[in-house]
């Protein structure tokens, strides 16, 4: 019964996470945080780490670990194949019809209509994430003693270096990694 839940969970998470990985963030977070209650929102967090440092898209690798921290080996192998099955039929599908239809107005306007939904996604995804962070599990308050001030400036300047130096952001993230390591381990805040 639990490999039928992962294949449907992320079957649903393949079909509609249209735009990429990062665009299918919140539909994760949707079946494995609040309708399954698989994970917490802090190990949802930890998922996103983990699958945006580990090789290959970022939807594939969460229904890796999620199907493997929920069923073992078979429960990943299952939940992969969810998660690939939609994508796999729909790029067959649509790859047919954009070569024998590609000139077409429409098709172009659809096109481009489908590019502000992703960036919303997108967004979304980051916006939840950001205020985990920064606010813990309880979310956004008024509160000045409820803010991560460490985590809260390590985004303002991993933001600004990225904004103004332009590095790659895998130093980035090992930077702050780094420093928040040392700062929650040694330092002991």
């Amino acid at each position: 019964m639990i490999y039928l839940e992962l294949f449907l969970s992320f079957l649903q998470v393949g079909l509609f996470s249209i735009g990429g990985g990062f665009a299918a963030l919140p539909l994760i977070q949707e079946q494995v945080v609040d309708v399954k209650k698989w994970l917490t929102m802090t190990e949802f967090t930890d998922l996103i780490t983990i699958a945006e440092m580990t090789p290959g898209p970022i939807a594939i690798n969460s229904a890796t670990f999620v199907g493997n921290r929920i069923a073992g080996v078979g429960g990943a192998i299952i939940s992969t194949f969810g998660c690939i099955l939609p994508s796999f039929i729909i790029v067959l599908t649509l790859a047919y019809f954009y070569f024998k239809y590609k000139n077409i107005t429409i098709v172009k306007g659809i096109l481009s209509g489908l590019r502000p939904a992703v960036v919303a996604l997108i967004a979304s995804a980051g916006f939840s994430i950001f205020i985990l962070a920064i606010w813990g599990e309880h979310g956004f308050t008024w509160n000045v003693a409820d803010v991560n001030f460490i985590a809260l400036g390590l985004f303002l300047v991993s933001f600004i270096v990225l904004r103004k130096r332009k590095p790659n952001p895998i130093f980035i993230i090992l930077g702050s990694g780094l420093v928040g390591m040392i700062i929650y381990l040694f330092i002991g805040v």
